[in-house]
């Protein structure tokens, strides 16, 4: 009888969404079996990924090392708390995820099904190797098997649109990983003479021996910011709206459960495990990053506000909502960090949520512009209610998730004396409402068009998962203080929610 041991966990955790995508290519001509297979595989994910975490939330670190690539570049998977969280969230969300593409590619018919959930499992297998890993070599090696897997999801239709989406998803991602992310890496590990993550960054006893300074630790940090490019920074954003080409379900998969989500948490983890919270605020070299953030927030706001396509507007929201957990990052108080830790899950359920109900309407009512869909909360009152919740904790009103993370980033920059991006992040929360309360009170408040209207929900597969999701989004708010839990042991105290 194998022995349960945080090492086993994760070498099953690992395993299984490969055995995912070999159970896919093994009955790919037998839909109900091939689904049925990632289902019960991402159930048992979860399952693992739960069981998990009561080690490492307890002060456990389960390790797994296999064995050394060159001298000093090993790939090692160590679990710590913010790891187990982003897990937790990845796999959790796969499983909805996963019912929600079944749905959707039925009911729209979609061609190289069997591809398509394949990829899906590749991506997932990324995320669990992100999260678990312990050292920058292992996330580099887990980062861009993430941008490989995603390319034949982004470019799924296979027409031109499709083919020039992809060309600026994988251009931009590869290009920045190569030209920043391996050199920031290098210079590390030149630095530090390790990359493994620790407990208070790796890089302040090079910082009191003088090796490196404020300004070179500024640019070091630059390097990680731009090379990091899932995280979405502008100007180095344009990948993420150009892979709205794909398939909703693949979109709620790049903003929620994997691609985005990798990139924004490597930018915390890196900030947290490797500079340090106390060093990048006892320099300032995070400072020019925190106005960085603030622009990106405020832009991509303003750009999503002039969208009319529904995928479009979502796109640019995520822009700006990802920006917020950089800012934590870069702000470097616990209050921030806290706050990014907890955006990292409150942003994924309810952008989760958002997206399956732009799937939802398009496959139920063939819609996806905003201004076609008066009168559409009618016929879909299950979606835009669904919607509304999700928004509500985007823009950070109770009863939604959101707020306690913006909170936690608010307080941050009042700790920092940064009353520009106190400000920022509250004309941020108005243009939220802005671009996004409209569309279910179009939805449910104005007069159909010419069309009859009458009740046509998506597919159940589709409906329910959004709904789960909303609900979720609803209850993060009321137990926040578990992902509190989780940040606060690693970042330092402050008050509890």
């Amino acid at each position: 009888m194998i022995e349960w041991t945080g090492a086993n966990a994760i070498w099953i955790s690992m395993t299984l969404p490969l055995l995912a995508i070999v159970w896919v290519f093994l009955f790919g001509k037998i839909p109900n079996v091939r689904e049925s297979g990632s289902i019960a595989v991402s159930l048992v994910l979860f399952g693992v990924n739960i069981s998990l975490s009561k080690l490492v939330f307890d002060g456990g670190r389960p390790e797994l090392a296999l064995g050394e690539m060159v001298p000093g570049f090993e790939l090692k998977f160590t679990v710590e708390p913010l790891g187990m969280l982003f897990a937790l969230v990845a796999s959790g969300l796969w499983v909805l995820t996963t019912l929600y593409a079944i749905g959707y590619m039925r009911g729209h018919h979609e061609k190289n099904q069997t591809r398509f959930f394949a990829c899906f499992a590749a991506a997932i297998f990324a995320a669990m190797a992100a999260a678990y890993a312990g050292n920058l070599f292992t996330l580099f090696v887990a980062y861009e098997i993430m941008t490989v897997s995603t390319y034949p999801l982004v470019t799924h239709h296979g027409d031109a649109k499709a083919k020039a989406g992809g060309r600026v998803y994988l251009g931009i991602l590869i290009s920045t990983s190569i030209a920043f992310f391996m050199f920031a890496i290098a210079w590390t590990w030149q630095l530090a003479g390790t990359t493994d993550f620790r407990d208070g960054g790796i890089l302040r006893p090079a910082f009191e021996d003088g090796l490196i300074g404020p300004g070179a630790l500024a640019v070091l940090l630059g390097l990680f910011a731009y090379g990091i490019g899932k995280a979405a920074l502008m100007p180095i954003h344009r990948w993420l709206p150009a892979a709205m080409v794909a398939p909703t379900p693949v979109s709620a998969l790049l903003h929620a459960v994997a691609v985005v989500k990798v990139g924004v948490f490597s930018v915390l983890k890196v900030a947290i495990y490797v500079f340090g919270i106390d060093l990048l605020n006892e320099t300032g070299c995070s400072e020019w990053l925190c106005y960085v953030a603030g622009v990106s927030i405020l832009v991509g706001s303003l750009v999503a506000m002039t969208k009319d396509n529904l995928k479009a507007r979502l796109a640019y929201s995520t822009v700006s909502q990802l920006a917020y957990i950089t800012l934590g990052a870069a702000l470097a108080t616990p209050a921030s960090a806290i706050g990014g830790g907890m955006h990292i899950a409150m942003h994924a359920v309810g952008k989760i949520t958002l997206f399956f109900c732009a799937g939802a309407i398009y496959v139920g009512a063939h819609k996806s512009n905003i201004s076609d869909m008066r009168g559409l909360g009618r016929a879909m009152p299950f979606t835009f209610g669904a919607f509304l919740l999700a928004a509500i904790s985007i823009i950070g009103l109770p009863p939604g998730g959101g707020s306690w993370s913006k909170w936690f980033l608010a307080v941050g920059t009042v700790e920092r004396g940064m009353y520009f991006l106190t400000a920022t992040l509250m004309i941020s929360s108005l243009l939220n409402i802005a671009y996004l309360v409209p569309i279910p009170v179009r939805a449910f408040m104005t007069p159909a068009g010419q069309e009859p209207m009458t009740l046509k929900e998506a597919p159940l597969m589709c409906v329910v998962p959004l709904c789960i999701t909303a609900v979720g989004s609803v209850l993060l708010f009321f137990f926040a203080h578990e992902i509190y839990g989780v940040m606060e042991p690693i970042v330092g105290g402050t008050k509890t929610p």
